[in-house]
């Protein structure tokens, strides 16, 4: 870098940002505000780390704090990226508290879609953290630190780190700190994540984040609204239904039915989302344990009973405000699995109740 504090010819260096590893730079060729960073890797890999870094240029997307210019200069590399309003999660988090889940699924949303793209491209980040998210005022995530020395890592990383990061943005800890508690889909889907084993594929957690930064939980619902009348939670267990025929026809089960698991999105369809990790609640687990179809309906029935009584089921607890649904309930929520009425019959009694109430 020359001695007038220009690098490249072009970008002239102003202030730090941050903690100092950012400069502000004003860019006097396009006449705009960009910020820089010096690429701190060893003599010999700077030719490698130049090249990884200028594949970064051509990355574009919405969710992306785009890379301009790998200028090198003295035998020292720059990073030179758009300079974007915002602040980081980590400051966001650290300052006021950690986000709501609404929130929290929107950040992921964003930050997987910025990594789906980037790894279509076969560009691994490396490093995603709370620091390298910037939230915008209007609600968007941005992912920086492209084009940074992504150490050999591969996408998989990529994965883990961002769940590392959401745990962050709902915990306000790193995994290590303090474990996801809770059984609400996102923290389930965050554990899972984090788990070495049994990781869900990238399309499932795509999914799953989509419809939390969009709907609600069937917990949330009763928790704001009070208990839901009949016919609404007849049509939630005719929903959750259709949605357990194919696994049960394959002679599998979700293992994970409860109030938590069941997303309603502004119309009132409900959606059961993929069991992600093991955590049930006792209150929904049926007297046998989560190892069958009917394990599933007996968990559906509680689901159900929680719905229209506005709390889980419990030894002598009364149905007043079941109706039509009762008899229903109760037949679902037999201790014997055999007593419980099978997926068809079922369905013909759900649609009754709607009927009825109709």
């Amino acid at each position: 870098m020359g001695q007038t504090g220009k690098l490249a010819g072009r970008y002239r260096l102003l202030n730090p940002l941050g903690g100092g590893e950012l400069l502000l730079a004003f860019d006097e060729r396009e006449h705009r505000d960009v910020v820089v960073r010096r690429l701190r890797v060893p003599p010999e890999s700077l030719e490698l780390a130049v090249t990884e870094a200028r594949r970064a240029v051509g990355l574009a997307h919405a969710c992306v704090v785009p890379v301009l210019d790998v200028p090198v200069e003295a035998g020292e590399a720059w990073l030179v990226m758009e300079f974007v309003s915002g602040s980081s999660l980590e400051q966001s988090v650290l300052a006021r508290r950690p986000l709501p889940v609404l929130q929290a699924a929107r950040v992921g949303v964003h930050l997987l879609s910025a990594l789906e793209t980037a790894h279509a491209a076969g560009i691994v980040h490396g490093r995603v953290n709370p620091a390298n998210v910037l939230l915008t005022r209007t609600g968007r995530a941005l992912l920086t630190g492209f084009g940074l020395p992504a150490l050999g890592m591969r996408p998989p990383a990529d994965m883990w780190s961002l769940a590392a990061t959401l745990h962050f943005a709902v915990e306000g800890r790193p995994p290590g700190q303090a474990p996801v508690e809770g059984t609400e889909p996102l923290r389930s889907l965050i554990r899972a994540m984090l788990s070495p084993a049994d990781t869900p594929p990238v399309r499932t957690v795509a999914e799953t984040l989509r419809r939390l930064a969009m709907d609600r939980s069937l917990d949330q619902v009763v928790a704001a609204g009070g208990p839901m009348p009949p016919a609404e939670v007849a049509a939630i267990g005719l929903a959750v239904l259709e949605q357990l025929a194919e696994p049960h026809a394959r002679g599998e089960h979700h293992g994970g039915v409860q109030p938590g698991s069941v997303l309603i999105n502004e119309w009132g369809h409900a959606t059961l989302v993929p069991r992600l990790a093991p955590a049930q609640l006792p209150a929904f687990t049926p007297p046998e344990g989560t190892g069958s179809p009917a394990a599933d309906l007996w968990s559906l029935g509680a689901t159900l009973f929680a719905a229209v009584q506005g709390q889980p089921p419990a030894p002598g607890a009364p149905l007043s405000m079941a109706g039509a649904l009762a008899p229903v309930l109760f037949d679902l929520l037999s201790g014997d699995p055999d007593r419980r009425p099978a997926a068809d019959v079922l369905r013909r009694r759900l649609v009754g109740v709607l009927e009825h109430n109709g």
